[in-house]
């Protein structure tokens, strides 16, 4: 599963806007196939968005570098 870097918040918030103008441009237009494409896209991406901002809380757990074993005799 793909996760979205949370150092994409901003981008995802400029795609949000520039998808409720366009949706608003397909209500003016009466578009009505358009307007269900650009719903679902703005699903996905409010999803992403939420998915992005709970990564940015999680906190980052450090596992460090695996060690050779020492050898037992």
């Amino acid at each position: 599963m793909l996760q979205v870097n949370p150092k994409v918040l901003l981008r995802l918030a400029e795609l949000e806007e520039d998808l409720l103008a366009r949706r608003k441009r397909a209500e003016e237009e009466q578009w009505p196939g358009e307007i269900d494409g650009i719903d679902m896209t703005i699903t996905f991406l409010r999803t992403k968005q939420a998915e992005a901002a709970r990564l940015t809380h999680r906190p980052t757990v450090h596992l460090g570098l695996p060690r050779p074993r020492s050898a037992r005799n």
